[in-house]
């Protein structure tokens, strides 16, 4: 009992520290407002829906490549305070997205399974080069404090996700801290939840705007970003050329015409069999509608 007093005196005392320091790796309050306030119509600011958009393909890539729960915090955490701090145009959120999963990725991931900037700028469909990728990232790592020991809301799940462990373990049933994990990211998708912070006063409210975001996240109107199929994009001399080779008839070899026993057709029957599945997928989930239905973005305006 004594060891689990102290346990637990230790994840006090780090809750403590990283309430601390939490200000520190806030988005501007001043300027989430403005991101709410502005019309996605409008082309001179950055909008929610822009941003949301945008964090919605962040965690697509994030799925992609393999990367961590981590790495996909990390990045929505430097885009949201860099556009609460910064005067962005809407043309630029796409270059700023890719430049912060980028860096979060060399803080986190091992440095073999760090995608280069080309991949990632292939992948997302961007039309940025690799020069604007590299300017931006430095004028990202010159505006922000950015660290590998940032508080995020990550940081203060895996702490009460370890107090919660230690005070009700085989008691009853806890959710496992991947189920958790995923959750955070449908929230952090919303930019409503950049305004969180921990505190007594305000967590009713909280715990219901989660409630509904799980939700509305469950239902089979979600397009759930890490569900996404990839979309290959094809230039038009590219398409013009796969077109017409599909009506050349292919140089087969004529088949002779002459009686063969039974045991060469099961031969050459299984012989012309692929044996592999069809390379024509179906769509990708682009057109399929938001992430959220609407009826969540009503609920928190």
């Amino acid at each position: 009992m004594r060891d689990l007093q102290g346990v637990d005196g230790l994840l006090l005392k780090e809750l403590k520290s990283c309430c601390a320091e939490e200000d520190n790796f806030l988005p501007r309050e001043t300027g989430l407002k403005l991101m709410e306030s502005t019309s996605p119509e409008v082309h001179s600011g950055v909008s929610a829906k822009c941003r949301d958009s945008r964090v919605e393909e962040l965690w697509s890539l994030t799925s992609f490549f393999g990367y961590s729960t981590q790495t996909f915090v990390q990045a929505v955490n430097l885009l949201d305070r860099f556009l609460t701090n910064m005067k962005v145009q809407p043309k630029h959120v796409p270059c700023i997205g890719v430049c912060c999963l980028h860096i979060a990725a060399k803080m986190f991931e091992e440095e073999s399974n760090v995608s280069p900037s080309h991949e990632l700028i292939r992948i997302s469909h961007s039309k940025f080069t690799v020069s604007d990728c590299s300017r931006m990232e430095k004028i990202i790592l010159e505006k922000l404090c950015v660290e590998p020991k940032a508080v995020t809301a990550l940081t203060f799940l895996h702490l009460y996700y370890s107090a919660v462990n230690s005070l009700f373990a085989g008691r009853e049933e806890i959710p496992s801290i991947g189920r958790l994990e995923a959750q955070l990211k449908a929230c952090l998708c919303r930019l409503v939840f950049s305004k969180a912070k921990i505190g007594d006063s305000e967590l009713l409210h909280w715990k219901e705007l989660v409630t509904k975001c799980m939700t509305d996240y469950c239902s089979s109107e979600c397009n759930k970003p890490d569900n996404k199929k990839l979309v290959w994009i094809l230039s038009r001399r590219t398409a013009q050329s796969l077109q017409s080779r599909h009506f050349i008839a292919p140089g087969l070899p004529t088949i002779p015409e002459m009686s063969w026993d039974e045991s060469e057709s099961e031969d050459s029957c299984e012989d012309m069999s692929c044996g592999e599945e069809s390379p024509c997928g179906s769509l990708g989930s682009d057109g399929e509608g938001a992430f959220f239905p609407s009826t969540f973005l009503d609920c928190v305006a």
